[in-house]
């Protein structure tokens, strides 16, 4: 009797460990492919910050209209180096900076010319300012502008942007108001984070 209970107790432990077997001992396909971990590169932190950048700055290209105009190429080496420049957006402040030049050259202010004009720049308008003060007479004030629009650009070999603009105003010393026509160039490096541009030669136009 004792050898039967034996034999049926050996005969349930044999199917229940065959049964753990066949659960346990199957993959489930769950289980992580080490191979393929190990396979797999894994981006850090720099190089996922520049693959956004490059992407955020292809698609600003795609989204931004091609340029026209006689500027166009030089625009767009710009453009390639610097992908917020947008010509609208430096018209808009060229117009700025030339009402604030004019109007610190009226009124004397050093300080504000020597932010917004190159050291060439300064020196000239601060010698008139000097030739004007000692002669005392009128400044010329800015009365109207009347346009500004991008006549040409380009890059050097050194990364350094030039914009010309041609500005169209109307000018008074108090007593005759006059017109005035100039192209005034905007440079900047653009191999630096300043994104401000400075004046850097104003010539008479035609």
């Amino acid at each position: 009797m004792l050898s039967i209970d034996l034999i049926i107790l050996a005969a349930i432990a044999v199917f229940v460990i065959s049964r753990l077997y066949a659960v346990l001992g199957q993959k489930s396909g769950s289980e992580p492919n080490a191979r393929r971990y190990r396979q797999a590169p894994v981006a850090t932190a720099e190089q996922r910050e520049d693959e956004a950048a490059a992407e955020a700055a292809a698609q600003k290209r795609r989204e931004r209209p091609a340029f026209t105009g006689p500027a166009a190429a030089g625009m767009e080496a710009i453009a390639v180096e610097d992908p917020s420049f947008l010509p609208d957006d430096f018209t808009r402040g060229a117009r700025k900076a030339y009402e604030m030049i004019v109007t610190a050259y009226a009124d004397g202010d050093r300080e504000t010319l020597k932010q917004l004009v190159d050291d060439d720049v300064y020196e000239a308008y601060s010698d008139a300012i000097t030739d004007r003060e000692r002669a005392s007479s009128e400044p010329v004030r800015l009365m109207r502008l009347r346009q500004a629009r991008i006549v040409e650009a380009s890059v050097d070999a050194a990364h350094v942007a030039r914009v010309l603009v041609a500005f169209e105003s109307d000018l008074s010393d108090g007593e005759n108001l006059r017109q005035a026509k100039e192209i005034w160039t905007f440079k900047r490096s653009l191999k630096t984070e300043n994104p401000n541009w400075v004046l850097d030669e104003v010539t008479t136009a035609s």
